[in-house]
Parts: C-alpha cells; sequence; structure tokens
C-alpha cells in the first residue's frame, strides 16, 4: 500500500528560460490538487523567465531550492510521499539530494529526452537544468548538496545527450536507455525491486502530446510512460517529480495536456 502524497508546487523560477513552464507548474497543480484532494505547499514567488548562464540563474534560485528540500523533508518525515510539480528540471537541484540523503538505497528513474549531467566544464549551453544529475552525483558542487550514486540513476529515454556528457554518464555508471530500450519489462529488471523515486521531464515524449521548451523527436508515447509506472511494484515508489509542460502551447490545448498527465500520474496509484 502506496503512502498518502504530499502535494508541493514549484513557483519560483529556476533558470527558467521560458514563461511557459510556471504557469505549467501550476497548472499541474492545481489539477492534481483536485484530484488527490491535497492542499498544495507552493514554493516561491514567480518572475520572468531569462535565458541566463548557470552562474547567474543558480544563486537566483537559492530560496527556491531551500524550500523545495524543506518541502520534500517535512513530507517523509510526515509519513508522506512527495509528489511535485515543477517548473523545469532544475528544480531538482533541491530535491536530488534529499532523495540521496533521506533514500539512499532508491533508484531514480530520470525520465527524460536528456541526460542533465553536464557539468560546468562540459555545458555548452550554460543552462543549469542540463547539469542537475551531475551535480547531485557529486560531479560539481551547486551548493545544494550531493551523495546520489549514479549507478542507481537510469535515464529513461534518452535520446539528445552531448558526446562530452555522454562520456562522463558512461564513466559514472549511470544507465542510459534509449526509447526503444525503455520497455516496463526493461525498467523494472533494473530496478529489481528497490525503492524509486521518479522525475519525468515532458520532453522525453513525443512532440505533440505534453508541450515542453526543449522537444526533441522519436520520443515515448504517453501510454509506454504509462506501462512503465503500472509495472513497478505497488509501494514501492518515494517519490515523483513531474516537470516542464510548457503551458500556452498553440497546437495542443493545455486541458488535453493536463488530462494526458493526470491519466499517466495515474498508473502510479492504485
Amino acid at each position: 500500500m502506496a503512502a498518502p502524497f504530499s502535494l508541493i508546487v514549484s513557483q519560483g523560477r529556476v533558470a527558467d528560460r521560458t514563461d511557459g513552464a510556471l504557469v505549467g507548474a501550476r497548472l499541474v497543480g492545481t489539477a492534481l490538487s483536485e484530484l488527490l484532494d491535497l492542499q498544495p505547499r507552493i514554493i516561491g514567488e514567480p518572475s520572468p523567465a531569462v535565458t541566463d548562464d548557470w552562474t547567474v540563474a543558480l544563486p537566483q534560485a537559492e530560496a527556491t531550492l531551500h524550500g523545495l528540500r524543506d518541502a520534500v523533508n517535512a513530507a517523509i518525515d510526515a509519513g508522506t510521499t512527495p509528489l511535485l510539480a515543477t517548473n523545469t528540471c532544475a528544480a531538482s537541484l533541491g530535491t536530488l539530494p534529499t532523495v540521496a540523503e533521506r533514500h539512499p538505497d532508491a533508484v531514480v528513474l530520470w525520465i527524460d529526452a536528456h541526460g542533465d549531467f553536464n557539468t560546468p566544464e562540459t555545458t555548452d549551453s550554460g543552462y543549469l537544468g542540463g547539469m542537475v544529475v551531475a551535480a547531485a552525483c557529486g560531479l560539481w558542487d551547486s551548493g545544494h548538496g550531493a551523495g546520489l550514486d549514479p549507478r542507481q540513476v537510469i535515464i529513461v529515454g534518452g535520446r539528445d545527450i552531448d558526446p562530452a556528457e555522454g562520456e562522463l554518464l558512461r564513466a559514472a555508471g549511470v544507465t542510459v536507455l534509449a526509447p526503444a530500450d525503455s520497455t516496463p519489462e526493461r525498467v523494472a529488471e533494473l530496478v529489481a525491486g528497490r525503492p524509486v523515486w521518479i522525475h519525468v521531464d515532458w520532453d522525453v515524449l513525443e512532440p505533440g502530446y505534453i508541450p515542453a521548451a526543449y522537444r526533441v523527436t522519436d520520443g515515448l508515447l504517453p501510454h509506454q510512460i504509462a506501462a512503465i509506472f503500472s509495472g513497478l511494484p505497488t509501494g514501492s515508489v518515494k517519490g515523483v517529480e513531474l516537470a516542464e509542460f510548457e503551458a500556452g502551447d498553440v497546437e495542443v490545448p493545455e486541458r488535453v495536456s493536463i488530462e494526458l498527465i493526470l491519466e499517466t500520474f495515474q498508473h502510479l496509484v492504485r
């Protein structure tokens, strides 16, 4: 039997380069609140998107990252499962070190088109969100902690990985599953019955279902993510992060995307 959820919604800018992700996190948070009859804990205050370097974005996000860390700790202390609606992957700078501390045996399923395993030395874009997993694994110091064992990280649906980033992933022992290999059976085999922390960046999907800022073709389909969720042992999930839904897309109505997010998420609630 899974523990009840505590709903946490990130509303502070954490390296956002587009304006839709904060709105998306708020909309997803509202929908989850209604679905689960939960009062959300809101972290941070919205501010406009800026295309800036990680050296600028990181200190500006300090209060939000500390708030997310504290909210996750409080949820765990209360005996509940943290459920986060976040704007960017960079918000996980505040959560992954807490996962490593509170659930050291947990596998992190990083369900994302990207590896997010760049460092200050390898990043071409300077985007903080592309460096978050590497920071949590101690490859560089974000100032928000580390401790995550890279051998317990599984990148699911990864397909847009920089060459230098790929070298770091291989050297660290991170498992990277291309979309074709991201089957429920393979994921369950790798999880091997261990506790799981789930992060979903919706750019893992084929474009056209749930909009994201950094779209990559040849992705997974929503029912494939749902099948992965259904294949996890009941009660094994220790936390869920749903990130990078870009609201305001002209091609996909927001209500359709939110319905898909809720439908996919519900395969964890059984």
